[in-house]
């Protein structure tokens, strides 16, 4: 009875895909692959169909063979693995495109030599004085070592040009260096070009003070990080090549098909950046899926009592909303809000520049020198509560820097005490979360101090609870240390991690940044600085942690953070090792498994975007995207090649069932 009742089951089913067929023949089938689908049961097939943009079946070859029509085109697989299509839940496509400007590229470049770089761009780009030169991608972790003739970024920037405010635009759209020039230029509170100087440091921009470097003389080092750029005027990363951009604005997705990506979230998006989207959909060259996340400062929207109007900036925001209600492709559902800014202190300043997000316990303040090896290395520690420091922080006057530091073998500076500073006042994060919430909007906040991380997880739990909607794919992005405590409450809430995985790795230059500002170290070798028993080494990147409490994996390379590459190959295999080539890896037990990274790539994603009901994984009734690989990932981690991920190339890509993307035969 049972094997005739399987008969019966497996001629229904036979006869249901005969009658979706025969409604018409598929526009596409893929055959002979290695498909993997990500739906619920993980399954492996060799075969899908699609029509009208929508996937009609999968499974075998055999099945797909009743779809084909004499127009179909059928695609052979090869045994290659096919896989849905990527989505990018945090960057920023403005800045990824390959255009005319001055850039380096994330390349390391000390300060002697920065002067004729930047002399080069003037000069190749025919910039008229008085005309801003900005800098774009520059690596604000390594390089930037100084000498006796440029002791500073400012230094080194004056000596580029005398006639130009010169901007270096940090490749992680949070630092900046400028030039006196561009300095002068910093205005205050009431509109006033006053300049960022010691004396305006000490009176106009005292809130500032964790953001910009200052020399052993308390003059500007040229340093100038997160909101205190606004004040220069300066360009900025994403909005400084928009005119070129809006002449190929098409560029943007052409770069992102071609590494597989066929659906994105735009984590930085202003009123300046729409008219590119408008034109790509105008166009019709729109070959992916987008959620806008809007970027409002609530600070901007203060009345006259000195409250914040959320009424307004939200009528502003969901004025884009209903803007893009009617478009399948764009879609502007969230808002984005900065808990912090970044973590990476400068240890070549005197005295050196501490991190700027805020900290759950005051900073270090790390002795830095040469060892033995020339190199930068820690020589000690301040006691910043000893009577000396105690002393210098009591002063009314100017403390004499060189005899002090000649006495003590420290800079005064470094007597200060500093847990960072939020982007926007705690209680400002937390109301405004609650009032996008109740106007319908899924939050994604940046956060990547422990601190930053606890604010952002209270600013979703006071906005669910405002308006008892805990189904909003809120999420959190960059998440660079969490303490136990709150990965256990980002699991409990469920809430999507979008990490980006090929940060969670041992580089000397940028641990050098980091670490020593939040640990005592005793030694220059990887096993000091990531030492399993500190507790930055247990908190950093703790991606596993964060998903085994209940958090909800998402991917996203932030590019052009870094570099303008997406790379999401490169991400996946630095998900599951950890480690640059040639490197050990950063708290191992973080790794996660290659199917853990698909998953956060494809199905994750389409869920952060709260659009898994349309892509995301390789079911029938979803779109049709996906893409063909030139290696099999799963295979090459399931052997114990995982380092090879990163090779991985896309042959091509396939968004809503045409193909938007083909490799070049020729290897890139």
């Amino acid at each position: 009875m049972f094997r005739s009742l399987l008969v019966t089951v497996l001629a229904l089913a036979a006869g249901a895909v005969t009658a979706r067929a025969a409604e018409a023949p598929a526009d596409v089938i893929v055959t002979g692959a290695k498909i993997y689908t990500v739906d619920p049961a993980h399954r492996t097939v060799e075969a899908l169909a699609a029509r009208a943009g929508r996937i009609v079946y999968v499974g075998d070859a055999k099945g797909a063979q009743a779809f084909a029509g004499p127009k179909t085109l059928v695609v052979q697989g090869e045994g290659r693995l096919v896989l849905p299509g990527l989505v990018d839940a945090h960057l920023h496509p403005a800045g990824i495109a390959e255009l005319p400007g001055c850039s380096l590229d994330s390349r390391a470049i000390d300060l002697d030599a920065l002067p004729a770089f930047v002399q080069g761009c003037i000069d190749r780009f025919n910039i008229p004085p008085g005309q801003w030169v900005g800098v774009q991608q520059w690596n604000f972790t390594s390089g930037n070592t100084p000498s006796a003739a440029n002791p500073t970024l400012r230094a080194a920037l004056d000596h580029a040009s005398a006639d130009h405010p010169v901007g270096l635009l940090g490749n992680d759209g949070h630092h900046g260096a400028f030039n006196s020039l561009a300095l002068a230029k910093a205005t205050n509170d009431a509109g006033r070009v006053v300049g960022y100087t010691r004396v305006t440091l000490a009176r106009d921009f005292k809130a500032f003070g964790p953001l910009i470097g200052v020399d052993p003389a308390g003059e500007p080092n040229g340093t100038v990080n997160e909101e205190a750029r606004n004040r220069l005027g300066a360009p900025d990363m994403l909005t400084a090549n928009m005119p070129a951009l809006m002449q190929t604005p098409w560029k943007v997705p052409e770069r992102l098909n071609s590494v597989g990506i066929t659906a994105i979230q735009d984590a930085w998006v202003s009123p300046a950046l729409l008219p590119f989207y408008d034109k790509l959909l105008a166009d019709g060259r729109m070959t992916l899926r987008v959620n806008l996340m809007q970027l409002f400062e609530p600070e901007e929207y203060r009345g006259a009592d000195g409250k914040i109007d959320y009424s307004r900036l939200l009528a502003a925001a969901s004025a884009v909303r209903a803007k893009y209600a009617g478009s399948e492709l764009v879609r502007a559902p969230g808002v984005k809000i900065f808990a912090d800014g970044v973590l990476e202190g400068n240890p070549y300043a005197t005295p050196p520049t501490l991190p700027d997000s805020p900290a759950l316990k005051p900073y270090l303040q790390p002795i830095f020198g040469p060892g033995l090896d020339g190199k930068l290395t820690v020589k000690g520690y301040v006691d910043t509560d000893s009577a000396d420091c105690r002393a210098v922080r009591a002063a009314t006057t100017a403390v004499d820097a060189a005899a002090f530091t000649k006495a003590h073998g420290f800079h005064p500076g470094q007597c200060a005490v500093s847990k960072g500073k939020y982007q926007h006042d705690p209680a400002v994060i937390i109301d405004y979360a609650r009032a996008a919430h109740l106007a319908g909007f899924t939050l994604h906040i940046h956060a990547i101090s422990d601190a930053a991380v606890r604010v952002a997880v209270d600013a979703i739990e006071a906005a669910r609870a405002a308006d008892g909607n805990s189904s909003r794919p809120d999420s959190i992005a960059h998440l660079q240390v969490i303490t136990p405590q709150d990965i256990a409450r980002i699991g409990r809430d469920h809430i999507f991690t979008v990490y980006t995985y090929s940060w969670a790795t041992a580089v000397p230059d940028y641990d050098l940044s980091v670490t020593p500002f939040l640990e005592h170290l005793t030694g220059t070798t990887y096993a000091d600085f990531h030492n399993p028993s500190l507790a930055y080494e247990k908190a950093f990147y703790p991606a596993k942690s964060t998903r085994n409490a209940g958090g909800i994996l998402a991917a996203g390379s932030d590019a052009p953070v870094g570099t303008r590459d997406p790379q999401p190959f490169v991400n996946m295999q630095l998900g599951v090792t950890r480690a640059e080539p040639g490197r050990p890896s950063a708290n191992p037990w973080e790794r996660l498994s290659v199917r853990d990274l698909i998953e956060a790539y494809t199905l994750g994603g389409a869920r952060a975007m709260g659009r898994s009901g349309e892509f995301g994984s390789l079911e029938v009734g979803k779109s049709a995207d996906f893409i063909l690989l030139d290696q099999d990932i799963l295979a090459l981690a399931d052997q114990g090649h995982p380092e090879a991920i990163a090779r991985t190339r896309v042959l091509g890509t396939w968004f809503r069932g045409a193909r938007v993307y083909t490799a070049p035969t020729a290897a890139p």
